[in-house]
């Protein structure tokens, strides 16, 4: 055990010593004051919803707040729990309700009702917006403030996820931290292309730069489609930007530790690459990182439990800029281990599902995997 609690304890330091610091919190964004940036007639917001109707009431009118857009385009994606009508009767002026097709094959459901939502855009900009997205005023404003003063081509914002229930507090932090940790922003944020990442709920983008690598064609089978986007943004040589935001906040709950854990069995396998030998390493990886610090503070060895224990502490360390950015109590941080012991059994489940023929289930909609 003491070689296997080294390793542990070598890992935390390297993660704490990491120039691009992973855990940290520096890349964030707030809304800008009132008046601090006149320009959102040029953008156009596309808000795919398949079955958001106990969402929409609220999101909608929060974008509509942010400012005169240039349109809002809400593609109803095959609801059957009356979606579009409560879109239409909210009285937005500048709102469009596309009835959604159904998805050709190659395509997920999502990026094909992007995709149709694109055909309506004449903007210089636009707003990717998932529907349980709700937007603080101002944080549009400071959203395009930023894309023009740096010239970029694209941000997107982490949305602050609800974090009410036990199981949210426990589950939810983590899941940025470990996203952070897969995607490091520092570095998703620099000219290389070897770490693109965005997160899809809140994504602004160059309507240029959209059309210029193909559209959402260029990304139609993708299950993680934000990353995927900015990864293809970025090899057409564009510059991406992702933070984190309070004012950017999710509606919807996950009332259970089954809605979480479905929303990471979702993809977990597929950023894994459906790799056999990267499931192994993965496995191996969080055990010795997460694991074995805990079981070394059990050893009957005193030297073993003193690194343990250091090991312990840098894991705390590592994880309490996340919490206190959320407004959690750092007594949160010792259940890293159980969150990060719980997020490998999800990722287990989302290969499991994967061997047996399914590449993804979401929104009642199944993907299966490719028969070769």
């Amino acid at each position: 055990m003491w070689a296997w609690v080294l390793l542990s304890s070598g890992l935390w330091a390297a993660i704490l010593l990491l120039p691009w610091r992973p855990w940290g919190t520096s890349e964030q964004i707030s809304a800008a004051a009132p008046g601090a940036l006149a320009g959102l007639s040029g953008v156009t917001a596309l808000v795919p919803a398949r079955n958001e109707v106990s969402c929409i009431g609220t999101t909608l009118p929060k974008l509509a707040a942010q400012g005169a857009l240039a349109r809002i385009i809400l593609i109803d994606d095959e609801s059957d729990d009356g979606t579009g009508e409560l879109a239409r009767s909210l009285g937005i002026p500048a709102l469009t309700v596309l009835s959604g097709q159904r998805s050709p094959g190659g395509w997920s459901g999502k990026l094909w009702a992007l995709e149709q939502g694109l055909q309506e855009v004449d903007s210089p900009y636009v707003l990717l917006m998932d529907a349980d997205i709700a937007l603080e005023p101002g944080i549009l404003d400071a959203l395009l403030g930023k894309l023009q003063r740096e010239s970029l081509d694209l941000v997107s914002v982490m949305a602050a996820l609800s974090m009410h229930t036990w199981w949210e507090r426990l589950l939810i932090p983590p899941f940025i931290y470990f996203f952070k940790m897969i995607y490091p922003f520092a570095l998703a944020n620099s000219p290389h292309p070897l770490v693109a990442a965005a997160a899809g709920g809140c994504i602004l983008i160059r309507t240029e730069t959209l059309r210029g690598i193909g559209g959402f064609a260029a990304l139609r089978n993708a299950l993680i489609d934000d990353c995927t986007l900015a990864r293809v943004v970025k090899n057409h040589g564009g510059r991406t930007w992702l933070g984190l935001s309070r004012d950017v906040a999710a509606a919807r709950p996950y009332e259970s530790v089954g809605a979480i854990w479905n929303m990471v069995a979702r993809t977990a396998f597929t950023q894994l690459r459906y790799s056999k030998g990267l499931l192994a390493l993965c496995t191996l990886l969080l055990i010795v990182t997460f694991v074995m610090p805990i079981a070394g503070l059990f050893s009957s060895q005193p030297n073993t439990r003193l690194v343990a224990l250091g090991a312990c502490v840098a894991m705390s360390a590592s994880y309490l800029p996340i919490l206190r950015y959320y407004g959690r109590t750092i007594l949160w941080a010792p259940t890293l281990p159980l969150a990060a012991s719980l997020y490998l059994a999800m990722t287990w489940t989302s290969a499991i599902r994967y061997f047996r023929g399914e590449r993804s289930r979401w929104k009642n909609r199944s993907y299966e995997r490719d028969p070769s």
